[in-house]
């Protein structure tokens, strides 16, 4: 057997074709509203956070990483495991476009939205085990030891669902030898305390040759106190053990596998709330009855620095010009906080989603806000807050990334989140055909 083998690559070799690489296994770590310059420049800033620079002397690392449209949690996150755009792989907001509100709030929960292979889908057809652990939209998603991300009332109730949507059985086996799992809408730091442990003993247990783990508190932190609080440097410090205690186990089960840590999206400073519901309200685009949406002939999808909008039917060329004509009205108005208003060309050109027609980005400082009866002015009901336009530098995310075939010290300079997926399918000698970005090592 092993002579045919060598007789095979030897054969290959003389037609001029490559012998299989061998697939490094990765863990991908998520931190969400992870900003660059935190990592890079720690000491400058005050900050603690040894684990995570250990990545510069150890590995390679991007300057900034360039998001999408919107810079948004779940957007963001399909793009890291899939290379593409919004566009392409379906998921267009962190909340699905339900304009009556008939999901009680539903999240993008489910894999199944997502319309081009995953990082998971791909390591699964080259026969590679995987893992997950909290990552968004990973509800029903090709892995083998599956913890996916899911909420709905915020109760004990949902930790029951969460088991019924994991891969059958992995849950109670966990609780049983960690104690309770955290509850899908516990986004604080015990809450990321409690999931990279059960990471951890994924990690020692299955052995994972690909693994996606998700923190969330730091994102959650800064949404309440803003970025560059002390109450959220307190948080990033925090985590910064806790992707210790991953590496480490990571490293004990593959000391040949790689690492990266990645983010979604940065963070910009908060003060004023816009009622964009408001003027459609009185144009008579949006239709309330008993303070519940009746009817609607455009609408305002809430990306927090930024709005889809959506019209009911996109042909309606009367309806095209009354809401293009309201959105140039409300640009010149300061009290809106507009920065600029994509039009279509504009949002396929930048990989937002086909189902807006324009796309409101407005300036650090406003958000979207959250009941069409906020008056204004407002102040922000968060601190800090994403969804603005990518291309600003307060918007840029992370990218770090060491291990074997890893060259230490090797800054990658200002790279495309898409590129980042094709990276991790290269390491993993695995197949992302779609993936628009490229991989960023030999």
């Amino acid at each position: 057997m092993r002579r045919d083998v060598r007789r095979l690559l030897a054969s290959l070799l003389a037609l001029g074709l490559a012998a299989p690489v061998a697939a490094s296994p990765v863990l991908l770590i998520s931190i969400d509203g992870l900003r660059p310059a935190d990592v890079l420049q720690a000491q400058q800033r005050g900050l603690k956070l040894p684990n995570l620079q250990a990545f510069m002397q150890q590995g390679a690392y991007a300057d900034t990483v360039r998001g999408v449209l919107p810079t948004l949690t779940y957007p963001s996150h399909t793009t890291l495991i899939t290379g593409v755009s919004p566009d392409r792989h379906g998921i267009a907001g962190n909340l699905t476009f339900d304009p009556y509100n008939k999901n009680a709030q539903g999240w993008d929960w489910y894999a199944s939205d997502i319309k081009v292979p995953t990082l998971w889908d791909a390591a699964h057809a080259a026969g590679l085990r995987t893992a997950n652990v909290h990552w968004p939209v990973s509800v029903g998603a090709t892995v083998d030891w599956n913890l996916p991300q899911i909420w709905r009332a915020g109760t004990p109730d949902d930790r029951k669902l969460l088991a019924a949507l994991a891969t059958p059985g992995l849950l109670p086996a966990l609780e049983q030898q960690l104690g309770p799992y955290a509850d899908g809408i516990d986004e604080s730091i015990a809450g990321d305390q409690t999931r990279a442990r059960f990471g951890v003993a994924l990690l020692e247990t299955h052995k994972p040759d690909f693994m996606t783990a998700y923190l969330t508190a730091l994102d959650h932190e800064q949404h309440a106190s803003g970025p560059d609080t002390p109450q959220s440097r307190a948080v990033l410090e925090q985590i910064d053990v806790l992707v210790g205690e991953l590496v480490s186990a990571a490293r004990r089960v593959h000391p040949d596998g790689v690492i990266a840590v990645v983010s979604d999206h940065g963070f910009a400073p908060v003060q004023q709330d816009v009622n964009l519901y408001a003027p459609f309200i009185r144009a008579g685009l949006i239709t309330l009855k008993d303070g519940e949406v009746s009817d609607w002939q455009a609408m305002p999808w809430n990306d927090g620095g930024s709005a889809a909008i959506v019209l009911r039917d996109a042909n309606d060329a009367a309806l095209r010009a009354k809401v293009g004509a309201l959105l140039a009205q409300l640009q010149k108005d300061p009290a809106f906080g507009f920065d600029k208003v994509l039009d279509k060309a504009q949002i396929q050109h930048g990989g937002g989603t086909d189902q807006a027609t324009w796309f409101v980005l407005f300036k650090p400082g406003y958000e979207m806000a959250i009941k069409p009866d906020t008056p204004m002015p407002s102040p922000g009901h968060y601190r800090g807050m994403h969804g603005y336009d990518p291309a600003l530098p307060q918007m840029r995310s992370t990218f770090l990334i060491e291990g074997k075939g890893v060259p230490a010290g090797k800054d990658l300079g200002d790279i495309d989140m898409r590129d980042i997926a094709p990276t991790i399918a290269h390491l993993l000698n695995v197949s992302l055909p779609q993936a628009q970005g490229k991989a960023l090592l030999p």
